[in-house]
C-alpha cells in the first residue's frame, strides 16, 4: 500500500504512537530449545517439518511422542513470549508496590560505584580519539574487536548480589531473563532503570560506543535491556552458542565464587562456521566484555560454585531500524511498550503500523 502523508498527518502518527517497537518475527524466529541447545523457526507445523524434519531425524526425534514433546515445548515458548510484554508490566507495578530493596542506595547510579579506571576510559572517548581510548583498555582481539575493562567496584557487585539473593529469595513474581537463561533477574523490572542502567547507557556506554563501534552506534544508543544470569552445578550449567539481540552487548561478572564457565567468542554470525575461529575468555569480578552484539558467543560449563553476570545489551535504532538482528530482513512492525526491542517509528514504517492498529481504516 503506497501512500503520502503530510507532515502534519506523520506528526499525529508519531504523537499518538509509541515510541519503540518490536519486530514481529520475536514470536517464529529463534526459538531455543534447552535440551537440543538449538534454534528453531516455527510459523506453524507443516513449516516447521518441511524445514526440519531431517534435522529432527538426526537428533533422534523419529516417534510421534518425541515431535509432539518438541512441538509442545515450541508452542509453550511462543506463548510465553506473545505474553511476555503484558506480564512484565503487571510484575514491574506490583514489584513497585510490593518489593523492599535490602539497600536502596544501589539503585542510583554513582561515580564511586564505578572502577577508577572505568572513568578515565570513559573520559578519554569522550575526546573521540580512538588510539587514546585504546591505552585505557584491554584489546582482547584486534580482528574479533573484543574489549575488556574494569566496570564496577567490588563493593558494588557485592551489594548487587546481595539486592538480587534478597529479591530471588522473596515470593514475589519473577521473569526470565531471555529466551535461552532460565535463572536471572530483569533488574529494570525492580527499579533500576531511571537512575542507574538509563544513566549508565546515556553517560557512560554511549560515548565508549562511539569510539570503539561507531557503525553498531549508528546516531546513539536510544534504549536497551539488562538482566542478570545465575549459573550454578544444579540450574543452568552453560550457555549455547548464540548472538544477541543488542547491537552492541557489555557483560560484567558479579562473582560469586566459582570454577569454569568462561565465556568463548567466535566470528561474526555471517561467518560460516567451519571458518570460523573461537577464543576462551576467563571472568574476572568487576571487569566487562564490550563486544558487537552480532559476535557469535557462549559460556563453557560451570564446573564449581555459583557464577552472576550482569548484562545489557544496548540497541541503537538507527541500525535495527535497517534491518532486524534476528531475522534478518527489514523488520516487520508491531506497537510495543517500554523499550520494546529497540525498534522505532520511521516516515518508512509508519504506514505499517497504522495500518496494522487501524489508525487509518
Amino acid at each position: 500500500m503506497n501512500m503520502a502523508f503530510s507532515p502534519e498527518t506523520l506528526s499525529k502518527v508519531f504523537r499518538s504512537m509509541p515510541s519503540f517497537c518490536n519486530c514481529n518475527c520475536f514470536v517464529t524466529h529463534n526459538i531455543y530449545i534447552q535440551e537440543l541447545d538449538r534454534h528453531f523457526r516455527f510459523t506453524n507445523t507443516d513449516q516447521f517439518f518441511k524445514d526440519y524434519n531431517e534435522v529432527l531425524s538426526r537428533l533422534g526425534y523419529n516417534s510421534v511422542t518425541e515431535k509432539d514433546h518438541l512441538l509442545k515445548q515450541i508452542t509453550d515458548e511462543i506463548s510465553r513470549r506473545k505474553s511476555l510484554e503484558k506480564d512484565g508490566e503487571e510484575r514491574k507495578k506490583y514489584l513497585l508496590k510490593h518489593y523492599k530493596p535490602l539497600n536502596a542506595g544501589i539503585y542510583n547510579l554513582q561515580e564511586n560505584f564505578l572502577d577508577v579506571s572505568f572513568i578515565k576510559l570513559v573520559n578519554a572517548a569522550r575526546n573521540l580519539n580512538f588510539k587514546q581510548t585504546l591505552q585505557f583498555l584491554d584489546v582482547i582481539s584486534e580482528e574479533k574487536q573484543l574489549y575488556g575493562f574494569p566496570v564496577f567496584t567490588r563493593s558494588l557487585c557485592n551489594e548487587l548480589l546481595k539486592e538480587l539473593d534478597n529479591y530471588q529469595e522473596s515470593s514475589l513474581p519473577k521473569g526470565r531473563p531471555n529466551s535461552m537463561n532460565r535463572h536471572g533477574v530483569l533488574l529494570d523490572e525492580l527499579g533500576f532503570h531511571d537512575s542507574f542502567s538509563l544513566l549508565l547507557r546515556k553517560n557512560y556506554l554511549n560515548p565508549l560506543a562511539q569510539v570503539l563501534f561507531p557503525s553498531w552506534r549508528g546516531s546513539e544508543l536510544d534504549s536497551h535491556k539488562i538482566f542478570t544470569v545465575g549459573y550454578n552445578i544444579n540450574e543452568d550449567l552453560q550457555l549455547g552458542y548464540h548472538y544477541d539481540n543488542s547491537e552492541i552487548t557489555l557483560n560484567v561478572c558479579l562473582g560469586k565464587s566459582f570454577e569454569g564457565g568462561e565465556l568463548y567468542f567466535g566470528d561474526m554470525k555471517t561467518v560460516p562456521i567451519d571458518k570460523s575461529t573461537c577464543m576462551l575468555v576467563p571472568h574476572k569480578i568487576g571487569y566487562g566484555i564490550f563486544h558487537r552484539g552480532q559476535q557469535l558467543h557462549g559460556a563453557l560449563p560451570i564446573t564449581k560454585g555459583e557464577r552472576y553476570n550482569l548484562i545489557i545489551w544496548l540497541r541503537s535504532s538507527s541500525v535495527r531500524n535497517n534491518m532486524c538482528p534476528m531475522c534478518n530482513s527489514t523488520p516487520t512492525l508491531s506497537p510495543a511498550t517500554g523499550y520494546g526491542d529497540g525498534f522505532t517509528l520511521t516516515e518508512e514504517n509508519s504506514v505499517q503500523i497504522c495500518n496494522m492498529t487501524g489508525i487509518f481504516k
